[in-house]
C-alpha cells in the first residue's frame, strides 16, 4: 500500500504519538520511513531581521532537532524500520513537509495535531490544517 512515509515532529508530546504510528506503519507494510524537522525563521515584527541570521540561532535550532529526530529514531531503530531523518530551517513548514514528500517521492504524510481551538486556532494557524489543505498524496493525522 505505502512504501515510503513521511513523518514530521517538532519534537513535542503531541508530535510522539504520530512518530509511533509512523514506525508501526512502516514495519506493517514494510515501507521506508522519512522523518522531518522543520523550524521556521521567525521573523519579528519590529525589526524585520530573521532570528535565523541571529549568532547561535542555527546552533539552538541544531540542538532542537537532533532532540526531535532522536525520538524519531529511536522509535524507528526499536521496530526495525529502514529510517532517514533531516531538519529543515527555514520557509513556511507545511511547504516545507509538502517539499519533502515530493522530493522524496513519499506516498504517505503522517502527523500530528496540536489540538488547538477558538482564537489560538485561528491566531497560530494550523501547520496540520494547511498540509490537509494543499496536499496532493495521503496525510494521517494523529492526536
Amino acid at each position: 500500500m505505502y512504501r515510503h512515509i513521511l513523518v514530521a515532529t517538532d519534537g513535542s508530546r503531541f508530535s510522539a504519538p504520530a512518530v509511533r504510528a509512523a514506525a508501526e506503519l512502516a514495519k506493517a507494510l514494510g515501507a521506508k520511513l522519512t522523518g522531518l524537522h522543520v523550524v521556521a525563521p521567525y521573523f519579528p515584527v519590529a525589526s524585520g531581521r530573521a532570528y535565523a541570521s541571529l549568532s547561535g540561532f542555527r546552533r539552538a535550532v541544531a540542538k532542537q532537532a537532533s532532540h526531535a529526530l532522536a525520538a524519531f529514531n529511536a522509535a524507528a531503530r526499536s521496530r526495525g524500520v529502514a529510517a532517514a531523518s533531516s531538519s529543515v530551517i527555514g520557509g513556511e513548514p507545511w511547504q516545507a513537509i509538502l517539499r519533502a514528500a515530493r522530493a522524496r517521492q513519499c506516498d504517505l504524510i503522517v502527523m500530528a495535531s496540536h489540538g488547538r481551538r477558538g482564537l489560538a486556532g485561528v491566531i497560530l494557524g494550523s501547520e496540520t490544517r494547511k498540509v490537509l489543505t494543499h496536499s496532493k498524496i495521503p496525510v494521517l493525522v494523529c492526536r
